[in-house]
């Protein structure tokens, strides 16, 4: 008896175990996965803006109905705080944004831009970190607005912060500041930052564009910590709050396009580069833009878009330039334009540094694909300039054994030009070019130094 009792519990325990945890499986199942947002606060339309931008605009910041408190950053009832997967590069800077969208709904579209009401409201908030042994150190610079306007575009207003970051106040134009930035080692450099004039703003934010740049399906399909503490996906979580028209089901939101972050590595590299582009050149290099061949809209397929291998209109002076040449960084002159911030960088607006972790990821992106090994131009040294006297010129060439050949007329230097062997003694004015040959190598584009000798 007592072992026909025991196996009786022992039955009764396995059953217990086991309808508890079917029961904790169906509690946990039932559990709705939080939302980000749960109400939806409509904010006036324009805030205290005006409806074109041929009002009056309010000369503070704290005077448009962006801020319940100015100096924190407090947002007024109804703007939603929100983050892009991959930003415009901006020299570095932090940005917080919001978005003011008045009753009505966004047109929402899967791919392309969404068309949003007049009155809905864009705003930005830069700081730029000042000291680079502890990156939480900012300078808040400048808050930007962008309006949705009565007339079915979109004007841009800039503020400038005060130094006791007080208030911001309007600027009617552009403006240039040097910014000093603690280094690593204590030193002090100088940063210069570009206030954009209302007309700047339209460069970018172009009627081809859509006015709005980075508030797209795309952009907002990644998670989003809102200030409740629940994150959530952004799309899910204005879908949520009735935003769109059309809406969508939940389970939509996993089938819709999202860009890659530069360091998303369950991403590929082609996408990371692709979304790279498509933040910080579609909003003029697309159809009807600016005068280009390429399409850096991630939503165009890679073999539509013209960009490897893609012709260009303006060759730098380079042999055989391309967009984007492949395994040749050399010749691909979207790494060459983003790689300067002389007269021909790209974006040639609101870009005052080089996104040094841009060019890198476009550089990997090139060289992974297939093609010959590609030579570096020649090292000249001294740089070019204006000298007193006599001097030697000498070219190096990072790969051994290359063959290296110049002249001094200014003219392309080819194979059958003089090799060089020793320094080159320059006595008068000179123009120095030199090209860098190897079998089994593609040739070096072209290096080139000016020099003036004598006074």
């Amino acid at each position: 008896m007592a072992g026909i009792a025991s196996a009786i519990v022992a039955f009764m325990l396995i059953a217990f175990v086991l309808g508890t945890a079917q029961a904790v499986r169906a509690q946990t199942k039932a559990q709705p996965i939080p939302y980000g947002l749960n109400v939806r606060s409509a904010p006036a339309a324009y805030l205290h803006m005006p409806r074109l931008a041929s009002g009056r605009f309010p000369p503070l910041l704290s005077q448009t109905g962006a801020f319940n408190d100015t100096r924190k950053l407090v947002p007024s009832a109804g703007l939603i705080p929100y983050e892009l997967v991959v930003a415009f590069w901006s020299d570095g800077a932090v940005k917080s944004r919001w978005a003011a969208v008045p009753s009505g709904q966004i047109k929402f579209a899967p791919t392309g831009e969404w068309k949003f009401p007049q009155g809905t409201i864009f705003v930005k908030t830069f700081a730029l970190p000042t000291d680079a042994r502890d990156p939480s150190i900012t300078r808040r610079l400048e808050t930007r607005l962008l309006v949705c306007d009565s007339a079915g575009g979109v004007y841009g207003v800039v503020y400038k912060w005060r130094a006791d970051n007080s208030d911001a106040d309007l600027l009617n134009s552009s403006l240039t500041e040097a910014i000093p930035i603690r280094t690593a080692t204590g030193q002090v450099r100088q940063q210069t930052w570009y206030y954009p004039s209302r007309k700047d703003c339209l460069e970018c934010h172009n009627g081809r564009a859509g006015g709005v740049l980075g508030v797209k399906t795309r952009q907002l399909n990644r998670p989003f910590t809102y200030p409740s503490g629940v994150t959530d996906n952004e799309l899910r979580a204005w879908n949520h709050i009735g935003l769109f028209a059309p809406s969508f089901a939940d389970e939509d939101v996993a089938r819709f396009p999202k860009l890659a972050a530069a360091e998303d590595a369950t991403r590929t590299l082609v996408d990371r580069a692709r979304s790279y582009l498509d933040a910080n050149c579609a909003q003029c290099h697309r159809p009807g833009g600016t005068v280009a061949y390429f399409d850096a809209r991630y939503d165009t397929p890679l073999d539509k878009q013209e960009l490897i291998d893609g012709p260009v209109l303006i060759d730098q002076g380079i042999d055989r330039p391309r967009i984007i040449s492949p395994h040749d960084v050399w010749r691909s002159i979207v790494v060459m334009r983003m790689n300067t911030v002389g007269d021909i960088k790209m974006p040639p607006l609101a870009r005052e540094t080089i996104d040094q972790k841009g060019v890198a990821l476009l550089r990997e992106w090139i060289t992974s694909m297939p093609g010959r090994s590609v030579l570096d131009p020649p090292a000249i040294s001294p740089l070019g300039g204006t000298y007193d006297g006599p001097l030697e010129i000498t070219l190096r060439e990072n790969e051994s054994n290359a063959d290296i050949r110049y002249t001094l007329d200014g003219s392309a230097p080819g194979p059958a030009d003089k090799r060089y062997e020793k320094p080159i003694k320059l006595t008068g004015p000179a123009v120095v070019r030199a090209r860098a040959y190897k079998d089994g190598f593609t040739r070096s584009i072209t290096a080139q130094e000016a020099y003036a000798i004598g006074k």
